[in-house]
């Protein structure tokens, strides 16, 4: 018997001082956008700018580590050591 792709719950990531990083950055994006990344997490916007999510999965569900705008090809070492920072910080 074949089953479909294993899914996990989503969550954000939260600091001890209880903030959600993630969850405030796609807040701040419009509607139609925060359902792209929601349906893709790695995306194109409808004004042309690429979106990525960082996320791991930690303790049985997708943890959104740390989203942003990408303006350069490459990714940059900055936005990585958020994703890196906050992963490492999950308990």
């Amino acid at each position: 018997m074949v089953s479909g792709p294993k899914r996990l719950p989503a969550r954000f990531f939260c600091s001890e001082t209880g903030k959600e990083p993630a969850r405030d950055w796609l807040l701040a994006l419009s509607a139609d956008n925060r359902k792209t990344i929601g349906d893709d997490i790695r995306t194109d916007l409808s004004d042309g700018r690429i979106a990525r999510m960082f996320f791991c999965a930690h303790a049985g569900s997708m943890v959104l580590l740390h989203g942003f705008v990408k303006k350069t090809q490459k990714t940059p070492p900055k936005e990585l050591d958020i994703a890196e920072r906050r992963m490492k910080g999950l308990n």
